[in-house]
């Protein structure tokens, strides 16, 4: 096991930090190799058990339940069991496969036609069909219901009825990743009945919209909503008319438990059966009695500057700090050495990432050249912000101490998740930590919500406009030729990296606990964990 270099200066850093606290969560984006298959036993004696319940404990409580309102990890671990989307994408292979749409064909540039499943229903009896994913998009991009999510499945123009269980999806021009976002969990079916609820209840007040969905949510997928005991639990129970493969067990059971000892001091008495995160620190412990998966994300992890605030409006300012950032030895001084080290802003798991781009490279005398060209060469005061992240919490204290080399005082403030998210979105922030995993697999879902200006206020939270930028993400959405697409991203990596309206840090490997009682569980490279073929095994 790797030795966390820099934890007794964490410590003792963390002594003199005093930490402005709203509450508790975490996100994993929305915030690695090894055995990214499952915690299979091999033991030819052991016989799975059907029923019981599934206890898993994590950081972060959803955030919530509607998928067109949250666009956190937290949140979609949760949905993820309850809805479906029309396609999933297997990331062993990279292709798209059916779900919920049995087989599609792309009929012209602009237009692609889905076939769907004639055998399912919405856990409220409403038939799935054609209908029921008009409604489902129609709403995602009303501008009323203000998703988040919307942004992927913008170049959306049309969605027409074809018949009963055919839909024909229409972009506004050629859109490369329209399979990939038809993937992202944006597009999870609804019931089309608690959809009209939701309008029905909001009535002319738009800000209620979204409230009904949230509170009863309902889908197609192998798990039903129950019970949810805000700041302790969500529970979900067995859809036993589910149209496919039915779960092994009765419920599942998302715990949310802020305190890392306690989750796994809970995974090694049986309280728990999957907890997540395992700290980089505790790994060699959990292994004494669990199974530790390490799965390699598509998620990039970074510091965020808001680009509209002085003095992060220079880009010198922000290359500068960005200078000043040992990526290595936050790798393994905060993470054990568990993941990768960021040189630009897309995982190498991600479609479209480009090893021919300079990377942010650490140069403490560069970074105090460029501060005094920008016109602080005695420093300034600042403020970062962070969830209740550990990991998170360690680079600030690591980035608090650096930047005293540059003049730069640094106070840290921590916050609960929600409120975390609230507020870096209406811009009230300086600087920032936080990670977004890119689950369409495509550089397009990984840099446009993050870097164009349309997205600024919603998933861009450096507020960084750049007309060059823009330009390439937009030219790279409407090619469909993949080499063209290829040198767009290049050409966008490498303005981002030079513009520098974040310090790309790492790409985190998911490190989750499992119980050797449980068999099957796999986590996806974008944090998404996949329970349905979980069994209790003895």
């Amino acid at each position: 096991m790797k030795k966390n270099k820099l934890w007794l200066l964490l410590l003792l850093s963390a002594l003199l930090v005093v930490l402005a606290a709203c509450g508790g969560s975490d996100d994993k984006g929305k915030e690695t190799g090894g055995d990214t298959t499952n915690n299979d036993n091999n033991n030819d004696k052991q016989e799975t058990v059907t029923g019981g319940h599934l206890i898993l404990e994590v950081l972060s409580e959803a955030v919530e339940l509607d998928p067109h309102g949250s666009n956190d990890v937290p949140s979609s671990n949760v949905q993820n069991n309850i809805y479906e989307t029309l396609v999933v994408r297997n990331f062993d292979t990279g292709e798209i496969e059916p779900q919920l749409a049995e087989s599609w064909e792309q009929i012209d540039d602009v237009t692609v036609q889905l076939k769907l499943r004639q055998d399912v229903k919405f856990h409220d009896g409403t038939p799935f069909n054609a209908e029921a994913v008009k409604i489902n998009l129609d709403r995602l991009l009303d501008p009323a219901v203000a998703s988040p999510r919307a942004t992927n499945f913008e170049p959306i123009e049309s969605v027409t009825v074809v018949d009963e269980y055919t839909v024909e999806i229409k972009t506004k021009t050629p859109y490369g990743p329209i399979m990939a976002v038809l993937t992202h969990s944006g597009g999870y079916m609804i019931s089309p009945t608690v959809i009209a609820k939701d309008y029905e209840e909001a009535g002319d007040d738009t800000s209620k919209l979204r409230a009904y969905v949230n509170a009863n949510p309902v889908g197609t997928g192998f798990l039903k909503f129950d019970a949810w005991t805000p700041g302790q639990e969500i529970r979900l129970v067995k859809n036993t008319e589910y149209w496919g493969e039915q779960v092994a067990y009765d419920s599942a059971v998302f715990k949310t438990v802020p305190e890392s000892a306690t989750r796994a001091a809970d995974l090694e008495v049986g309280n728990a059966h999957i907890i997540d995160p395992v700290q980089p620190t505790e790994v060699s412990m959990v292994e004494g009695f669990a199974t530790v998966n390490e799965q390699p994300s598509m998620s990039i992890a970074y510091i965020g500057f808001n680009a509209e605030k002085a003095p992060f409006d220079n880009p010198k300012v922000r290359q500068a700090i960005s200078k000043a950032i040992d990526r290595e030895e936050i790798l393994q001084g905060v993470y054990d050495g568990f993941g990768v080290a960021a040189k630009g802003p897309l995982s190498p798991m991600i479609w479209g990432q480009s090893d021919d781009i300079v990377p942010q490279d650490y140069n403490i005398e560069e970074a105090k050249a460029l501060l005094a060209e920008a016109g602080y060469p005695d420093g300034f005061k600042t403020e970062i912000w962070t969830n209740d992240n550990p990991q998170r919490q360690q680079i600030a204290i690591v980035l608090q101490e650096k930047l005293k080399q540059l003049n730069i005082e640094v106070k840290i403030e921590v916050m609960e998740w929600g409120a975390y998210l609230e507020k870096t979105g209406a811009g009230d922030h300086q600087m920032f930590i936080l990670g977004w995993s890119a689950s369409t697999g495509d550089a397009d879902g990984a840099l446009y919500p993050l870097f164009h200006s349309s997205d600024i206020g919603n998933n861009n939270r450096t507020r960084f406009s750049n007309p060059e930028v823009d330009k390439l993400l937009a030219a790279a959405r409407i090619e469909t030729d993949s080499d063209t697409r290829l040198g767009y991203y290049k050409e966008a990596q490498t303005l981002l990296n030079a513009e520098a309206p974040a310090a790309f840090i790492h790409h985190q490997a998911y490190l989750t606990g499992v119980s050797k009682k449980v068999t099957g569980f796999t986590i996806d490279p974008t944090g998404i964990y996949k329970i349905q073929h979980v069994k209790f095994v003895e």
